[in-house]
């Protein structure tokens, strides 16, 4: 069997239970990850599904830890614990077994409880289909415990880039493996997860250096204070310039410092890419053109992430995109 290729099990629609799982999972793509969800296009229509199930997973955790309204740090702790508590379930029942849930959603929503067992259906069914390593999830879920204040694993500085990797580890390398078997790759699954799990991280640390005032708003600082500290910037002259909006001379050195940090990490993802099925190639290659794009965009600013949110402008979205797209149907023709 071909890496990426799923396992000889019956189609969704072969089971009207398991295909309405996977239904509730293509709405929450729909209506939380528009891009994300056209991006599924690219993929054959047999693996869309589990893309889906594998996004809305992610989603039901985020939401938990991000949903302000759902009470105290506490309570979203116990619910990350829950969630947990019911993907092991499923990983031990398959394929699943809806009735094999042996706790009670802490939701008063019977309907929300109701999308969460859907969500896992289909997950777990995702997870059976294409042998996805189910300690990827598990990760993923510490790390969001990490972003709760009140649990053992919570974290709002980084002291050292091996520090934030660990964070990394679990909130974007682990999505990238997660998605790797679905994608489907022209070597053995192993041998692509060091790029995929590479291009997850240097996504995800673009969005840090983007992102630094809105992070600051939420008392995080999601860079390394070691790289930091070696050009004198330290919290409190984060927090001033975010006061001001103006970039001292010493936060720019150490952004373009973090900058070439994260270049370094796309040079060794990129050639991860033509590991991947040749379909899904020029999708990969396009977010990770209009990632890049995006440090550009911080170094043409004057690194003033603290005045302005750097985007690609749409003409050089769309102009990525026709080259990749293009170039793709001629390699076909």
């Amino acid at each position: 069997m071909r890496a990426g290729e799923p396992t000889a099990t019956p189609e969704p629609d072969a089971d009207l239970e398991l295909a309405g799982a996977y239904r509730a999972c293509r709405r929450i793509a729909a209506v939380n990850g528009r891009t994300y969800f056209l991006a599924t296009r690219l993929l054959a229509a047999e693996r869309r599904p589990a893309v889906h199930a594998l996004y809305a997973f992610a989603r039901m955790a985020d939401d938990i830890v991000d949903d302000a309204e759902r009470g105290t740090d506490l309570h979203v702790a116990d619910e990350l614990d829950l969630v947990e508590k019911q993907l092991r379930i499923v990983l031990e029942h398959r394929p699943y077994d809806g009735g094999a849930q042996g706790d009670s959603w802490t939701e008063a929503d019977n309907a929300c409880a109701r999308l969460r067992s859907q969500v896992l259906h289909a997950l777990a069914d995702t997870i059976h289909r294409y042998d996805i390593a189910p300690h990827h999830f598990l990760t993923f879920l510490d790390s969001m415990r990490m972003d709760v204040p009140g649990t053992t694993h919570f974290r709002d500085r980084y002291a050292t880039m091996a520090d934030l990797r660990d964070y990394m580890r679990g909130s974007a390398a682990a999505i990238g493996l997660q998605l790797l078997p679905v994608l489907g790759t022209v070597v053995p699954v192993a041998e692509a997860e060091p790029a995929a799990a590479a291009l997850g991280e240097a996504f995800q640390l673009t969005n840090f250096l983007r992102d630094i005032a809105e992070d600051l708003d939420r008392g995080r600082i999601y860079l390394p204070a070691d790289e930091l500290a070696a050009f004198g910037v330290d919290a409190d002259l984060l927090a001033h310039c975010h006061r001001t909006g103006r970039t001292d001379p010493r936060v720019r050195r150490a952004l373009a410092h973090v900058i070439a940090i994260n270049r370094d990490i796309y040079r060794i993802a990129n050639p991860g890419i033509d590991l991947l099925e040749p379909r899904v190639r020029p999708a990969i290659r396009t977010a990770s053109a209009l990632y890049a794009g995006i440090l550009d965009r911080i170094e043409q600013s004057g690194y003033a992430v603290f005045a302005q949110r750097a985007v690609v402008p749409r003409h050089r979205r769309l102009r990525v995109a026709s080259v990749e797209f293009v170039t793709a149907a001629l390699r076909r023709a």
